[in-house]
């Protein structure tokens, strides 16, 4: 079928012609027809079209499987724990037919609306009103709809131990704002779901829409065939991680440039993130991120850490795990300079953390300067300013924070480009084995 037009073919909501049966099971005595949804065709769908200047004309997000015929969407909400979902159904621990009860769950901080919200393909990974549904698309709602949302704001205490240690060793003082005398680091957080407007996404990409939607279709093994059918249909919520936002002070600062903004963009990694693995940086540099953005917001700016869902360099924790066996197995030892080899060797790729769609949630936040970016990464800055945000100064990772397994990672890092305002290690340094054995 071509790519290039809206399938044609129409079916009733309810009973699809084409359709095939679930056959009788204990828990399911008489077949149930399958509800496709590659064909068009819904009776009720509200219209929508990203970038519209307000979300009553733009129209609601609507990835419903409770009445069907009102989807204006690929894929349905919650990313990845949409399969969660089917399962607590399969299980019949969940009614299929429940809708959420909003009540009291608006979002405790107002986040814009910016102008960045309404600048032409600015935002394609997610939705700026996402936050706000139970609010401007009331009538909506109270019209049946079952609409989502895909963003939720609300305030939290992170608590630490390298905040209380900093704290104690008169690195951090407390306030009783920003950070509390036993060391709770007061914030904003938000949780942002994906949603992606196709025709913007291939955009970023460099690709076509018609070939991003082949692909995604190809890729997850068919797992949505509305990609390749319902060209209608603009929007895709993929079953994916979500980003989680931090913010240490005021929300409405961050889209003020005079206010000074320390912000690091963090890509998760479990093992050290949760468990303190020795053999990254991830979790030091996160934490001393935090230490520097509570620092910023006491000095009467604002902080802001976004944590996206890529583990393991979007390659999965398998893979990385098995990497990290390569490295510490090969001739010569765990070097730097065999570093993003021995990745490639396994994955085909040496990192499929794209940061194209990232600077999507700095823009949501209305920012257009960062002061001082908490990062090395130089794709992360490139993505940043090529999006049109203005970065500062950038700030490094102190090196007694560097674990003595990591100093491999840093190493190939540094001599591949990354930031660092020390010395680039020449070619005989990476070769120096510095990465410990399995068995040490």
């Amino acid at each position: 079928m071509s790519l290039d037009a809206p399938a044609k073919a129409s079916t009733s909501s309810t009973t699809p012609s084409g359709t095939g049966s679930v056959p009788s099971s204990p828990s399911s005595p008489s077949p149930r027809h399958i509800r496709l949804t590659s064909h068009s065709g819904g009776f009720g769908a509200l219209p929508m079209v990203w970038g519209l200047p307000n979300p009553t004309e733009r129209g609601p997000v609507i990835g419903t499987t409770t009445t069907r015929a009102h989807r204006n969407v690929i894929g349905t909400h919650s990313g990845s724990y949409s399969v969660y979902r089917a399962l607590a159904v399969a299980a019949k621990a969940l009614d299929p037919q429940h809708k959420a009860d909003l009540t009291n769950t608006s979002p405790t901080d107002t986040i814009g609306p910016y102008p960045q919200w309404l600048e032409p393909g600015k935002i394609v990974s997610l939705d700026p009103w996402g936050a706000d549904v139970a609010s401007v698309f009331a009538n909506e709602l109270a019209a049946g709809y079952d609409i989502r949302p895909t963003i939720a704001v609300t305030k939290a205490h992170v608590i630490l131990p390298e905040v209380i240690d900093a704290l104690q060793k008169g690195r951090l003082k407390a306030d009783g704002k920003f950070l509390t005398a036993n060391g709770a680091a007061v914030v904003t957080k938000a949780a942002i779901e994906p949603v992606w407007w196709l025709p913007g996404v291939a955009k970023r990409f460099g690709t076509t829409e018609a070939e991003l939607r082949r692909v995604l279709f190809e890729e997850t093994g068919g797992m949505y065939p509305e990609l390749v059918t319902r060209t209608d249909l603009e929007v895709f919520l993929p079953p994916i991680g979500g980003q989680t936002i931090y913010i240490f002070g005021n929300p409405r600062d961050l889209a003020n440039p005079e206010v000074e903004l320390t912000a690091r963009v963090h890509d998760e990694c479990n093992g050290s993130d949760v468990f303190g693995s020795d053999i990254c940086t991830c979790r030091p540099y996160l934490t001393h991120a935090i230490e520097e953005c509570i620092q910023g917001a006491q000095r009467g700016g604002v902080g802001l850490v976004a944590y996206s869902r890529k583990e393991g360099r979007a390659l999965g924790e398998v893979t990385k795990f098995l990497v990290y066996n390569a490295r510490k197995r090969q001739v010569g030892g765990d070097t730097a300079d065999q570093y993003f080899a021995r990745t490639e060797c396994v994955a085909g790729v040496q990192d499929m953390r794209f940061q194209e769609l990232m600077p999507d949630v700095l823009h949501w936040l209305g920012i257009r300067k960062i002061h001082r970016l908490v990062s090395m990464s130089n794709m992360k800055y490139d993505a940043i300013t090529g999006s049109g945000i203005e970065i500062g100064t950038r700030v490094n990772i102190p090196d007694e924070l560097i674990p003595a397994d990591a100093r491999v990672e840093m190493d190939a890092k540094v001599a591949a480009g990354y930031f660092t305002p020390g010395v680039v290690p020449d070619a005989d340094e990476l070769r120096k084995a510095k990465g410990r054995g399995l068995e040490t």
